[in-house]
C-alpha cells in the first residue's frame, strides 16, 4: 500500500470525485453532457466519448488536490490513457490525486427490499490489474430501498465478504451500501445499517482498513462513531440524487463526513461550453463540494 495515498485519504482536507458512471449509466451520463445518444453507433464510441469528458474534467485547472482527494475510476477508464500515462497514474503523478476503481457489475433484482451486487466474474483477475495500474482502492456499490432488517443484513456481509477477497489484495475498499433517499423508511433503514456495520467491522482483522460510503444520514452526525472506529479510513457520502446544492447543504450538517460525488459533481457541465466556460462551472462545483466536505 502506498503510504502517502494512505495518508491522504484517511487525514487530508477535500472531497473523493466519482468518475465511474459505467454500463447502463454511461448514455445518461452523456446526456447530461450535453451527448445524445444518436452521436455514437457502437460501446466503443460510446465509451471513447465518456473518456474524453473525464479527461477534459481531469485536466482542468480547477480539478486540484488542494481540493480534490482521490477519484474513482470506471474499469474502462482505467485502461484509458491521459497524454500517454494510464489514467490512474495521470492522476497521482499529474494532479496528486489518489485513484480508486469501481468493481461492481451492477445491481441485483429487488428482493427483500434491497439490491445486492450482480455476481461480480472475473473479479480476481480485474483485482491484478488494478494493482498493476497502481489502483489504491476499489469501490462497490449495493442499494437499500425498505426497512427490512433480513435484506439489510445480506447487503453489508455481501460487501463486506468482497471487501475482504479487496483487501486480501493490498487494495483499500470502499463498502457502499446506498440508502435510497427516496425510501419512506430511510432513517430506520440507517440505524438498522449501521448496526450490521458494526457487526462486519468486529470481524475484521487487526490490520484490516475499510472506507464506507454512505447516503447523507437523515440525523445529522449519526455516523459520527463509525468515523472513530479504527478500521475504518474514511466516511464518505453520496449525493443519491440529490441536486448539487441540496447535497453541499444536507453534508455541511455533517462534521467530519466528506462528499464523494458524482452527478452533482458534473452538474451543468457540457460538450458545448467554451474551456473557460467549462473550467469556471467546474471550479465553481469543486469549489462549493470541497467547502461543504470541510465543515
Amino acid at each position: 500500500m502506498n503510504t502517502k495515498q494512505f495518508d491522504r485519504i484517511h487525514t487530508g482536507k477535500g472531497f473523493i470525485a466519482a468518475l465511474d458512471q459505467s454500463g447502463g449509466s454511461t448514455p445518461k451520463a452523456l446526456l447530461q453532457y450535453g451527448i445524445k445518444e444518436n452521436s455514437y453507433s457502437n460501446e466503443e464510441e460510446m465509451y471513447q466519448l465518456v473518456h474524453e469528458m473525464r479527461t477534459r474534467i481531469i485536466k482542468s485547472f480547477a480539478f486540484d488536490s488542494q481540493y480534490i482527494l482521490g477519484a474513482i475510476l470506471f474499469e474502462n477508464t482505467m485502461e484509458r490513457s491521459i497524454d500517454g500515462q494510464f489514467t490512474a497514474d495521470y492522476l497521482w503523478e499529474k494532479k496528486g490525486v489518489v485513484p480508486f476503481l469501481k468493481v461492481d457489475k451492477g445491481l441485483a433484482d429487488l428482493e427483500n427490499g434491497v439490491q445486492l451486487m450482480k455476481p461480480i466474474s472475473g473479479l480476481n483477475d480485474l483485482l491484478k490489474r488494478a494493482v498493476e495500474r497502481n489502483i489504491f482502492g476499489t469501490k462497490m456499490r449495493s442499494v437499500i430501498k425498505e426497512a427490512n432488517p433480513a435484506g439489510i443484513k445480506k447487503v453489508v456481509e455481501q460487501q463486506f465478504a468482497i471487501g475482504n477477497q479487496i483487501v486480501e489484495m493490498g487494495l483499500v475498499p470502499i463498502i457502499e451500501p446506498e440508502v435510497d433517499i427516496h425510501s419512506a423508511d430511510k432513517e430506520t433503514s440507517e440505524k438498522l445499517l449501521k448496526k450490521e456495520i458494526f457487526d462486519q467491522l468486529s470481524t475484521l482483522g487487526k490490520d484490516v482498513k475499510v472506507m464506507l460510503k454512505l447516503s447523507i444520514p437523515t440525523e445529522n452526525n449519526f455516523y459520527a462513531d463509525l468515523m472513530e472506529d479504527p478500521r475504518v479510513i474514511r466516511v464518505v457520502a453520496l449525493s443519491g440524487g440529490y441536486t448539487q446544492a441540496e447535497a453541499n447543504e444536507k453534508l455541511a450538517h455533517n462534521h467530519g463526513l466528506i462528499a464523494s460525488f458524482s452527478r452533482a459533481l458534473s452538474q451543468g457541465l457540457t460538450a458545448g461550453q467554451t474551456d473557460d466556460e467549462f473550467n469556471a462551472m467546474l471550479s465553481k462545483s469543486i469549489q462549493d463540494i470541497y467547502e461543504a466536505s470541510i465543515k
